[in-house]
């Protein structure tokens, strides 16, 4: 499936310049001309990865990163700042909010292209990692002590608890059920707000019966 990124500036121009470089390049672009226009994006579908502005009105950039970072549905979403606030309080200001990349304006293409791609390829690596850490320790402890489904969790819930378990990203999850994206970020949402917990990997450790709950 291909990655979705969603772009963010209120330049019009700059915004169809972006999201074409993208699109040409087999990305799906979703597009927002503010940070509270993006956030209702991000509600909507979670984007795999971020690329935005710094000033635009109303909430610009920062305050767009800092949102991101502070919930546990968005807080490993790539960003990169694309703007021309290109000075060194600008960039350590970014730094500071969690972005992974800085690009100043007017943009590079390929530099564009090749940064995305990087990111997008750490981020699958850290997925594959999850996935591997859970299949060790599957494989060297004692069956789960869990052997049902969690009280706690609908049927529907319980087959997206072991699937996160699995280390399948919330699309992957989609295909398995047959269900859209947004129905899947949707239970685990509420599994994270059932149980506390405040991200994937507590939900993984819960289902493996290694959970702060045993």
């Amino acid at each position: 499936m291909a990655k979705r990124i969603l772009v963010v500036d209120d330049e019009a121009k700059l915004l169809r310049a972006v999201a074409v470089t993208l699109r040409e390049e087999g990305y799906e672009v979703a597009t927002a001309r503010s940070g509270e226009e993006a956030l209702v994006s991000v509600s909507a579908s979670v984007p795999d990865l971020v690329v935005s502005d710094i000033r635009m009105p109303r909430m610009d950039g920062y305050q767009l990163a800092r949102a991101l970072r502070s919930s546990p549905r968005t807080e490993l979403i790539p960003v990169v700042f694309l703007t021309a606030k290109g000075e060194r309080k600008d960039r350590i200001a970014g730094i500071r909010t969690g972005v992974d990349a800085y690009l100043v304006k007017p943009f590079d293409p390929e530099e564009l292209l090749a940064v995305v791609a990087n990111l997008l390829g750490r981020a699958e690596r850290t997925s594959a990692e999850l996935a591997r850490m859970v299949g060790t320790a599957r494989g060297a402890e004692s069956p789960p002590t869990r052997s049902g489904p969690d009280e706690d969790f609908t049927p529907a819930e319980s087959r997206v608890a072991r699937l996160v378990a699995e280390g399948l990203s919330n699309k992957e999850i989609a295909a398995e059920l047959g269900s859209s994206v947004r129905t899947v970020e949707g239970h685990i949402s509420n599994i994270l707000s059932k149980k506390g917990f405040g991200n994937r990997v507590e939900i993984a450790r819960h289902v493996l019966g290694r959970g702060p709950s045993d």
